[in-house]
């Protein structure tokens, strides 16, 4: 295992600056190198340091970065959730990585779980220079995750959504939804196993609020990285969860299966299992594996 150094790093993103870590480790020169950040409305503390430093160790560098109005991240409303938003903050973060002189620049892997992981494959779509990437429990298709929660849900998420797009054209605060909740409640992630999953990943200590503008819920239905899979043409490691009660495996096999280069993972647990304990250590190790065969050991 290879020792490694951990800094703050710092690049803007449509004018707003955006934080994160770089894992470098110290006795490798100019290592490849994984962008990694987190999943629907989670920081990057919430977890993932555990993935970075497993992948440090072995020889990689590592930027994990937050969000704009994530974490330490500037920019308002906080906790604001937007898949177009956070791809640009990702192709920020992947042109910010490409500058940094210690790193291997022709060598650089995507890392994305959850939300993100749908993230990861609209990215590499349209930058053919990425060398690989992992996508944990992706979200692919928001059609099909929303239409597996019912009509009661999709009314009550488009009433919440309408009140924050009211409240943002008269100019008030945002009016917020929570991330996860119970089942008898609504939240915009509230499946059986949310709350409870949600809660085990969130940092201890942590400033973080349990609150997202409601706004995401107009947003979401657009978002389909499925559709850009057929263009991914890196190798890809695409980690499912067969009790997944939030992303239907069905979904995730089809955007695996579209990728070129795609190699589906499944395993039996559900979506929030995969960030700590044996599962953590198993998934870790086989992401860790796919990476150093793709950035390290291929020419």
């Amino acid at each position: 295992m290879s020792k490694f150094s951990i800094s703050p790093v710092e690049f803007l993103s449509q004018g707003t600056s955006c934080k994160g870590d770089l894992y470098l480790p110290v006795e490798v020169s100019k290592p490849p190198v994984v962008i990694m950040a987190h999943g629907f409305g989670a920081e990057r503390k919430f977890c993932l340091p555990n993935f970075a430093e497993y992948f440090a160790s072995n020889g990689l560098a590592v930027l994990l970065f937050d969000y704009r109005c994530f974490g330490d991240s500037d920019g308002t409303p906080r906790n604001y959730i937007n898949p177009y938003r956070h791809l640009q903050d990702w192709q920020a973060a992947l042109d910010y990585t490409r500058s940094l002189p210690k790193i291997n620049n022709r060598k650089i892997g995507l890392w994305g779980s959850s939300f993100s992981g749908g993230h990861v494959m609209v990215i590499a779509s349209k930058n053919p220079d990425i060398a690989a990437l992992v996508s944990q429990v992706p979200h692919v298709d928001a059609i099909t995750t929303i239409s597996s929660l019912g009509l009661g849900y999709i009314l009550k998420a488009t009433f919440h959504g309408l009140i924050d797009l009211f409240c943002m054209l008269i100019g008030r605060e945002p009016h917020y939804i929570k991330v996860y909740g119970s089942p008898s409640e609504f939240a915009a992630l509230n499946t059986i196993d949310s709350e409870k999953g949600y809660q085990a990943i969130v940092a201890k200590n942590s400033n973080w609020i349990n609150r997202c503008p409601a706004r995401i819920m107009l947003i979401l239905a657009s978002y389909n990285p499925t559709r850009y899979a057929s263009k991914v043409h890196c190798p890809a490691l695409v980690m499912a969860a067969e009790k997944d009660s939030l992303i239907p495996i069905s979904a995730v096999e089809k955007a695996a299966n579209k990728m070129p280069k795609g190699k589906l993972v499944k395993y039996p647990y559900g979506h929030f299992e995969i960030y700590q304990g044996k599962d953590f250590q198993e998934a870790v190790k086989r992401q860790t594996e796919f990476l150093l065969t793709h950035l390290v050991i291929s020419n």
